[in-house]
């Protein structure tokens, strides 16, 4: 029997090894998985018991997993987690268009797998705004609009902290280059890509170490994250 509090995660993917593994997984983390082998059944099976999160594959034997992001997100803001196959770029991209939230690469590591799930849901979940985000020797003031990297000022013109600040708040989410655009720029930059990767050099340059990027991670064509 479930335990009370229990996060309930749907899991809908055609594969019957995958699915195993998946409830495997979810269980020795502490969930509670709701399988499903059809995108019909998975949405029967939401609407009938709303869970907390959902994993879907991109590939099912009816719907595709972009068509049940969409169906998903006309009724529900539950975290949805897509597994694809490598070189699913355009279906990756589609599918965060549609309302996935993120995206595992098949095959994927469950340790990785977890820690997407358990990041989405902290973003979603109910709590306080922090006033301060730290992460790795950086801290990010939201209130007065300062950073401080292992104690020393970094100076960052308005845009660049908006941008971070951005990020920083949904750390470990993948965020795409569309949302990133339209959230700090407005709808008539959403394209604009150029300006994003220019300003997402010069944030890296001030706040990253000589050793490379530690706090702003490239998901190649999509987006980019803030290593929780």
């Amino acid at each position: 029997m479930t335990s009370p509090g229990k996060p309930r995660v749907l899991v809908c993917d055609d594969e019957p090894q995958i699915l195993r593994a998946l409830r495997v997984i979810l269980r020795d983390a502490g969930f509670e998985a709701v399988p499903a082998e059809t995108a019909e059944e998975a949405l029967d099976l939401a609407a009938v018991r709303p869970t907390d999160a959902a994993i879907i594959d991109l590939v099912l034997p009816d719907l595709d997993g972009v068509a049940l992001c969409s169906r998903l997100r006309e009724w529900s803001e539950m975290p949805i987690i897509v597994l694809s196959a490598v070189g699913d770029e355009d279906a990756k991209v589609r599918a965060l268009a549609a309302g996935a939230d993120d995206y595992v690469t098949k095959p994927f590591s469950p340790r990785e797998l977890v820690a997407r799930l358990e990041a989405n849901l902290r973003r979603t979940g109910p709590g306080p705004e922090e006033a301060v985000i730290s992460a790795n020797g950086l801290e990010v003031d939201l209130a007065r609009r300062t950073v401080l990297r292992d104690g020393f000022e970094v100076h960052l013109t308005p845009t660049e902290f908006d941008l971070l600040r951005l990020l920083a708040r949904n750390r470990g989410r993948l965020m795409t280059h569309r949302e990133l655009l339209v959230s700090v720029w407005g709808t008539g930059y959403s394209d604009d890509t150029q300006v994003l990767r220019a300003h997402i050099a010069n944030l890296r340059r001030k706040i990253e170490p000589p050793s490379g990027p530690r706090y702003i991670r490239t998901d190649p064509g999509v987006g980019y994250r803030f290593a929780a």
